[in-house]
């Protein structure tokens, strides 16, 4: 097969690494569709519009990440069916989750968009804020479909050991979102929209260049004409195992919206705090998201050719690799936080808050490494069903300590930072119990 890695032989760590690799630049490459639009939002709008579009943060990445949680469940299934060798099957999976994903990419599009200003509203956005961020909201949230079709066709591309074709449609979009991020906000002086349109073209432009290109290339894949009806029994499977980890990531957002409205009640200043150091953690977090989709993929596809104990071997090696990277970036923060913050922003106060919370979530990098791991291998073990457990986790810490430890005197708006290193901790004890346990032996897919 063209433009595929066959993960099932060989060495795990090579596979892990050359997989992870080009995953990375890809994951950080997207990241910077987020640091653009943070850094020509609050360098050129100021501190009101970036705290006006990092309100809008947690709410969308909910929307966004239902698709993603499908997509994601597709992935499992094509990558188990792909160690297996069972090649037929594997096209009828792609076929089968492209029309999932096309439905609910639609229709969150649409819900989104219409429910932006009450949900908005019902998380407390100061009223000097909410026009913007609704405005943002509405744009970025419309392009929820574009979102989804990447993130379908990188799943499908990873599940048969291909990281870097999606990368290099990923460098195109990314130079052309950062353009026309200056474009429309700079030139056209479109304000907020203008960010988040320019993210939702650069998007759309990625997708649909991508998925082109690797039918094109990749003729053992592309399905045949009596192959290009959808089974309804496929698109239930795949619907059955990515919707464990949709809600799981739904669960995840809805706990990041609790927080994000926790946040808003400490006014504009910190939530330009916390806006600066969620992007900068998004980004930091994209090492261990990629060895979560490189341990996710070689679990499968070795689990898919009943070669178990290579594919906890592979997770061996995930995970001395994520508490590595964790220290080193603890590290770089304990000498040059207040420098990485001040890149965001201009204001004394947003950046000592900025740059304390980073030092003090740094320190608990390691467990979050371990969240990713460990969660990446249980999912492409098939066990999808822990995911629902690992979510419900992170809901009752992030909720329930975010408004315990916000209202203790001497702490106040400390307990957001405090609630975000104490639920990482709390999830990755969950994500190691399951695994010892050894239920994931049981939940192979094909």
């Amino acid at each position: 097969m063209a433009m595929t890695r066959d993960m099932t032989a060989g060495s795990e760590a090579r596979h892990l690494i050359g997989f992870t690799l080009p995953l990375l630049a890809g994951n950080l490459l997207q990241q910077t569709y987020n640091v653009a639009d943070t850094m020509i939002v609050g360098k050129y709008l100021g501190d009101d519009s970036l705290a006006a579009v990092g309100a809008t943060g947690s709410i969308t990445y909910l929307f966004y990440t239902l698709c993603i949680g499908l997509s994601l469940g597709a992935g499992i299934l094509i990558s188990q069916l792909f160690g297996a060798r069972l090649r037929n099957k594997v096209r009828t999976a792609i076929v089968g989750s492209a029309a999932v994903t096309a439905i609910f990419g639609a229709v969150i599009s649409i819900l989104s968009v219409f429910l932006a200003r009450p949900v908005l509203t019902a998380l407390s956005v100061p009223d000097n804020l909410l026009s913007r961020s609704v405005t943002y909201m509405r744009i970025a949230c419309a392009g929820t479909l574009c979102v989804a079709a990447y993130n379908w066709i990188n799943a499908v591309m990873r599940a048969l050991g291909d990281s870097k074709t999606p990368l290099i449609f990923l460098g195109v979009s990314t130079a052309l979102n950062v353009g026309l991020d200056l474009l429309f906000v700079v030139c056209f002086k479109m304000g907020v929209g203008g960010a988040a349109f320019a993210t939702v073209l650069s998007q759309g432009v990625s997708a649909v260049s991508c998925i082109i290109f690797c039918f094109k290339k990749n003729k053992d894949i592309r399905p045949r004409k009596d192959e290009l009806r959808p089974q309804p029994a496929v698109m239930k499977k795949v619907i059955r195992i990515g919707l464990p980890i949709a809600a799981q990531n739904g669960l995840v957002s809805i706990s990041m919206v609790a927080l994000q409205r926790v946040t808003n009640g400490f006014g504009k200043t910190v939530m330009a705090s916390y806006t600066v150091s969620m992007r900068i953690e998004q980004f930091i977090q994209q090492p261990f998201s990629s060895l979560s989709a490189a341990i996710s993929t070689f679990a499968g596809q070795n689990i898919g050719a009943s070669q178990e104990k290579r594919a906890q071997n592979g997770l061996k090696v995930s995970v001395r690799i994520g508490i590595v990277f964790a220290f080193a970036v603890l590290a770089v923060y304990l000498v040059c936080a207040d420098l990485i913050v001040g890149c965001f922003v201009s204001k004394k106060a947003v950046i000592s808050i900025g740059t304390k919370a980073l030092i003090m979530t740094g320190c608990f990098y390691a467990p979050l490494s371990l969240i990713h791991t460990v969660r990446g291998f249980l999912n492409g073990a098939g066990d999808v069903s822990f995911a629902l457990i690992n979510g419900l986790t992170e809901v009752v810490c992030r909720v329930g300590l975010s408004l315990i430890l916000t209202n203790i005197s001497g702490i106040s708006y400390w307990g957001i930072w405090i609630t975000t290193s104490a639920t990482w901790v709390a999830t990755a004890a969950v994500c190691v119990i399951r695994y010892r346990k050894g239920k994931w032996k049981l939940k192979a897919l094909t």
